[in-house]
């Protein structure tokens, strides 16, 4: 186990980049008794079915969690895009994906799952172009990719499309049990940490005994990455976006024949009852401290305004007792040696109260942006 200053030091080789514009959190209320200066929040908003909680915590250098609420008169989505090499792939997908989806509904005339993997497919090819066209000047573009969770509530239903081990989980009551919440895991996680994943990657890649590795305690594919479906990520998937050995962190002992990683998301419908009173869409910063179970408890048992917020900081509590700090020594790091301690942290939380708000405003409201815009629900 590292020292606190040893962890201190070795934050120091995180790599720099640009930086991230930080806001506070909004509102005082009794979560702000102990105000952590890199939490951006939206303590309580509506949305068509009801009500939402957004928060994001940066710890990275550069914040490389995207996420986003789209809010229409007929539907909610909700996007989690938790980026790794970089912020480019999960901005991206914020800036491309949900202009896709609506453009695709709108020749559909309605929303399926299979218009969420349409929507996914044509961000994966417009990102990998981006990469093509960047690759002379900045070659590293091939080695960034991106998780991709996305979740559309129309007409009852819960469509989702995931990629990586971002989550989506429903808290219900159960009346069997007095009421009591329990947590149901609607997505499943893309990641060689999973046995069943391991299984699948040796098997489509029998030819290969170096597609999972152990490294450092922790599986990986190829010895180099967790996540098993992604978008981006183009040295996994393409030849021709190779990296020579000047970048050793992501050199392979040979050159790949077909794609090592998946680049299509697991699609998931569902409809909502009763009985489901909220949904919970995070990135795995947040998974990684917190079981299912204990998030939607903790979201059954507090009041709705800084759920998210409340989470993400229950979050850092864990993390912060792994590493044998305290949640306000974790406060006093910088953003990049924070990195050390935990991810950065996406979380959603999506009440859903069987009534349509009527008189709702239709925006669109991006983590970590204190503007809002008219969502693009609006052109439907």
């Amino acid at each position: 186990m590292f020292s606190w200053l040893e962890k201190l030091a070795s934050a120091i080789w995180l790599p720099l980049s640009l930086y991230a514009r930080l806001n506070k959190d909004d509102k005082d209320d009794s979560l702000n008794d102990d105000k952590d200066p890199l939490i951006w929040c939206k303590d309580l908003e509506k949305h068509t079915f009801g009500e939402f909680s957004f928060a994001v915590v940066q710890a990275n250098e550069v914040l490389e969690d995207y996420s986003q609420v789209e809010i229409g008169q007929n539907a909610t989505f909700v996007g989690v895009y938790d980026g790794h090499g970089g912020p480019e792939a999960s901005r991206y997908i914020c800036d491309k994906l949900f202009s896709h989806i609506i453009r695709t509904v709108q020749e559909k005339g309605l929303i399926t799952s299979e218009i969420l993997k349409t929507a996914v497919s044509a961000t994966e090819d417009g990102f990998l172009a981006l990469v093509r066209r960047s690759c002379g000047i900045k070659p590293l573009m091939a080695a960034v990719g991106s998780c991709c969770l996305a979740g559309i509530i129309s007409e009852g239903t819960l469509y989702v499309a995931n990629m990586g081990d971002s989550r989506a989980v429903i808290g219900r009551l159960n009346r069997r049990r007095s009421n009591k919440v329990v947590a149901e895991q609607i997505t499943e996680d893309h990641n060689a940490c999973m046995d069943e994943i391991r299984q699948e990657l040796k098997q489509d890649h029998p030819d290969d005994p170096h597609i999972v590795v152990r490294k450092q305690g922790v599986w990986r594919i190829k010895g180099i990455i967790q996540v098993s479906r992604t978008i981006g990520d183009a040295y996994l998937k393409k030849p021709e976006f190779a990296l020579d050995s000047s970048f050793p962190r992501f050199h392979l002992r040979e050159p790949i024949r077909r794609p090592v990683l998946g680049n299509g998301p697991s699609l998931y419908s569902r409809e909502l009852k009763p009985d489901d009173k909220f949904i919970v869409f995070a990135s795995d910063g947040l998974w990684e401290h917190m079981t299912n179970q204990q998030v939607v408890e903790i979201i059954h048992n507090n009041p709705r305004s800084g759920i998210a917020r409340r989470l993400i900081k229950s979050a850092i509590n864990e993390a912060a007792r792994k590493s044998r700090m305290s949640y306000d020594e974790v406060k006093r790091l910088e953003k990049g040696y924070r990195r050390v301690v935990h991810d950065d942290i996406t979380v959603v939380v999506v009440f859903v109260d069987q009534q349509t708000n009527a008189d709702i405003d239709e925006v669109s409201m991006r983590g970590f942006a204190n503007s809002t815009t008219t969502s693009g629900f609006s052109t439907l």
